[in-house]
C-alpha cells in the first residue's frame, strides 16, 4: 500500500459482484488508503455488495435508485451526516433492455432510449450535482464509458448513443466544476467479462477480437482500470479533467485488424 488516497473518502456506485469494474476500482482505492461507501439497488445486489464492502473495511452501504430524486437525496443526506464532506465519486451505472442490445440499432424503442439515457447518462449529472456540494476543497468525479460511443460496435446499439452523451457530459461538467477544483473524467476500458458486458449480443466474439488485435494483445484487467482510477483521484491527477482515459490495450488506435488476422 502506497497510501496515495490516504485520508480521502468516496462513494462507489455500481458494484454488482466481484467481477465488476466498479469493484476493481474500489479494491484498488481501498488498497491505497481510501475510505469507501457503496451504493447498490435492491436487496439482491445489497447481499452481493455487503461482503465485498466488508472486505475493504466499509460498512457504509446505501440502497439507491438513480431514477428517484428522493432516493438520491437520502443517499447523499446519509453521506453528509456520516462524513460531512467527500473527496471522490465513482459512477459505474448503466442500463439498457438486453433485448435491444442485439440486432439493429434502428429498432430501438422510444421507451428504452429514454430509460437508457436517463440511467446511463443523466444519473451521472444528477449525482455530480449532489456530490460537488460535498466537495468544498475540490475533488474527483469518475465515470465509465466504452469505445462504442464513437465507433460502431456490433449490438452495442443505444448504449453507444448513451455513452456518447455521457462523454459529452464529462466535458461540460469538467468546465462547470473546474472553478471549484473538482475534476471530472471518464475511464474507457475495452470489453471486459462483467455482468453488464454479458448482456450485449456477441460479447464473447467482441472480447476475443479486441484481445487478439489490440497492440498489447490483451484486454484490460480490473487491476489496470483500478490503477487508472487511483491515479485520477490522487494528487497525481490534479490537473487532468475533461478526459476520456482509454485503458483498452491500445485498441482505439487501430484502423484495421492486425495483419495476421486479416
Amino acid at each position: 500500500m502506497a497510501d496515495l488516497l490516504k485520508g480521502k473518502r468516496g462513494l462507489v456506485m455500481g458494484v454488482a459482484n466481484e467481477r465488476s469494474i466498479a469493484w476493481g476500482i474500489a479494491r484498488a482505492m481501498a488498497a491505497e488508503g481510501a475510505e469507501l461507501a457503496f451504493s447498490y439497488q435492491g436487496e439482491a445486489f445489497g447481499k452481493r455488495v455487503e461482503p465485498l464492502a466488508a472486505s475493504v473495511g466499509s460498512s457504509l452501504l446505501v440502497d439507491v435508485d438513480v431514477t428517484n430524486d428522493a432516493s438520491l437525496d437520502a443517499c447523499f443526506g446519509k453521506l453528509k451526516e456520516t462524513w460531512g464532506t467527500m473527496d471522490f465519486l465513482v459512477h459505474a451505472i448503466a442500463y439498457s433492455d438486453k433485448n435491444e442490445l442485439t440486432g439493429r440499432f434502428i429498432n430501438t424503442t422510444r421507451a428504452n432510449f429514454q430509460n437508457s439515457l436517463t440511467i446511463s447518462c443523466f444519473s451521472f449529472i444528477d449525482v455530480a450535482r449532489r456530490a460537488s456540494e460535498m466537495m468544498p476543497d475540490g475533488g474527483t468525479l469518475i465515470t465509465l464509458t466504452y469505445g462504442g460511443s464513437n465507433r460502431v460496435t456490433p449490438n452495442y446499439n443505444v448504449m453507444g448513443v448513451a455513452k456518447a452523451a455521457l462523454e459529452s457530459a464529462v466535458r461540460y461538467l469538467a468546465n462547470d466544476l473546474g472553478p471549484q477544483k473538482i475534476r471530472v473524467n471518464a475511464i474507457s476500458p475495452g470489453p471486459m467479462k462483467t455482468l453488464a458486458g454479458a448482456a450485449i449480443g456477441g460479447a464473447r466474439a467482441t472480447y476475443r477480437h479486441t484481445e487478439t488485435n489490440a497492440p498489447l494483445r490483451s484486454n484490460a484487467t480490473l487491476e489496470a482500470v483500478g490503477g487508472t482510477a487511483v491515479w485520477l483521484a490522487s494528487d497525481g491527477g490534479a490537473f487532468t479533467t475533461g478526459e476520456i482515459v482509454r485503458v483498452d490495450g491500445g485498441f482505439h488506435v487501430l484502423g484495421m485488424p492486425q495483419g495476421e488476422n486479416l
